[in-house]
C-alpha cells in the first residue's frame, strides 16, 4: 500500500491508518516489553517500584502553532514530563502519550510531533510506549512519564534539611526570555546553538529555541540522588516558587543568593540574559535591561533544570550543579519559605489561575 501524503489530514486518513503511519517512528526504550498495539503496554520494573508523573499541553495555552513547530511541541512535551521522573531521583523509560486533534490537522504535522518526542526521549533512551488518540476543536497533548528508581530511595521536595546547600543544575530564565522575545514579536530561526559568546540576536534565537523546545538536564537528577540530595524538583513555574514548595514541603527557609551580588552564581545567568533584554528595552537602558534579566532568572519557568537541597560534602560529586543558596532552619515568628539575599521576594512567578502572586 502506498504512503499517505504528508498534506492529508488525519480526518481524511482514520484513526487505525493514523496510527499504522506513525507507530514505527515512536521509540521503544529498552524497558519496553510490549509496546503500542494492546490495550495496555508492558514494561520491566527490575526496581520493584516506578515513578509516575503526568502533564497536559493545551495550544493556545501552553503553546501556539504559529510560534512552534509540531516537532518542537512533542520535544517540550517529552522534556517536561522527563524532568519530573529525573527530579525524583529516577531514570525515564517510558511516556505513555494521548492526542487531541482537529480532523484538519495533516498527517505531516503528526508525523512531526511523533520526531520531537523522540529527539526528547533520546538523551535518557526512554521509549513511548502507547497512548489515545481523539478528534476535538485544538491540538491538546497529554504524556504520562515512567521512571526506574534503580534502587535508589525517591527524593523527595520534603526532605531539605538545615544546613543543606540549594544547587542546580541547568538553564535558568531563557525560556521566559524567550517567551517574551516571541510576545514582542522578536522571532529568530529556529537554532539550538550555544548562545555563551554570540550576538543578542544570536542569544536570542537560542532562547527562543529553548522556549519552543527545553532541554532538561535529565542525567543530573539521578547524579544528584546518587550523591545523597536531601530534596529535589525540577524549575517548572519559576525558581522562586518552586523553592517556596520545596521550603514549606520541608519546614525551612531557603535563603538563595540575591543575582545581583558579587560573585553569585545567579548574577552568571542575569549577565548572560541581559544582552538579551536590551533588545526589548533598549540598548541605552542598561539597569533596566539587567532588572529584567534579574526577573527572569527568579521568576521564569519552563527550563525544567534541577533544583535541589544537597549536604554540604556532596555538592562536589555533581559537577553540573552550582549553589545558589543554602537552607536554615525556620526563625521564630517566621514562616518556611524562600528568601533571596535575606529578603521576601514579592513576585514568585508562574501560576496557572493568576499570572502573578
Amino acid at each position: 500500500m502506498p504512503r499517505p501524503c504528508e498534506h492529508v489530514t488525519v480526518g481524511e486518513l482514520g484513526e487505525d491508518a493514523l496510527i499504522d503511519t506513525f507507530a514505527p517512528l515512536l521509540p521503544a526504550g529498552d524497558r519496553t516489553l510490549i509496546g503500542p498495539g494492546d490495550d495496555c503496554a508492558v514494561l520491566t520494573a527490575p526496581d520493584r517500584r516506578y515513578c509516575v508523573s503526568t502533564d497536559v499541553l493545551v495550544e493556545g495555552h501552553h503553546f501556539r502553532l504559529e510560534w512552534s513547530s509540531a516537532e518542537d511541541i512533542g520535544a517540550r512535551a517529552a522534556a517536561q514530563n522527563l524532568a519530573d521522573v529525573a527530579a525524583m531521583g529516577a531514570r525515564p523509560v517510558a511516556l505513555v502519550v494521548s492526542l487531541v486533534l482537529p480532523a484538519t490537522t495533516t498527517l505531516g504535522w503528526v508525523h512531526g510531533l511523533v520526531r520531537g518526542l523522540a529527539r526528547g526521549c533520546a538523551p535518557c533512551g526512554a521509549g513511548v510506549v502507547g497512548g489515545d488518540l481523539s478528534a476535538g476543536e485544538q491540538v491538546v497533548v497529554a504524556v504520562t512519564a515512567h521512571g526506574d528508581l534503580e534502587g535508589r530511595r525517591p527524593v523527595l521536595r520534603s526532605g531539605a534539611r538545615p544546613g543543606d546547600i540549594v544547587v542546580h543544575a541547568g538553564n535558568l530564565g531563557r525560556s521566559a526570555a524567550g517567551l517574551a522575545l516571541l510576545s514582542a514579536g522578536v522571532v529568530e530561526p529556529h537554532t539550538a546553538e550555544d548562545a555563551d559568546g554570540a550576538s543578542p540576536q544570536d542569544a536570542a534565537s537560542c532562547f527562543i529555541s529553548l522556549f519552543r523546545a527545553p532541554e532538561p538536564p535529565l542525567e543530573a537528577g539521578p547524579a544528584l540522588a546518587r550523591a545523597g540530595a536531601s530534596a529535589m524538583m525540577d524549575v517548572s513555574d519559576s525558581l522562586l516558587r518552586d523553592c517556596g514548595r520545596m521550603a514549606r514541603a520541608s519546614g525551612v527557609v531557603i535563603d538563595l543568593e540575591e543575582p545581583t551580588a558579587p560573585g553569585a552564581c545567579l548574577g552568571a545567568d542575569m549577565r548572560a540574559l541581559a544582552p538579551v533584554a536590551t533588545l526589548l528595552v533598549g540598548s541605552s537602558n542598561t539597569e533596566e535591561a539587567l532588572g529584567m534579566a534579574r526577573d527572569w532568572v527568579l521568576t521564569g519557568g519552563e527550563d525544567h533544570g534541577m533544583l535541589a537541597a544537597v549536604p554540604a560534602g556532596a555538592v562536589a560529586a555533581v559537577p553540573a550543579a552550582r549553589i545558589i543558596g543554602r537552607v536554615r532552619e525556620v526563625a521564630p515568628g517566621e514562616g518556611a519559605g524562600v528568601l533571596v539575599g535575606g529578603r521576601e521576594p514579592t513576585d514568585l512567578g508562574w501560576d496557572h489561575f493568576a499570572r502573578r502572586s
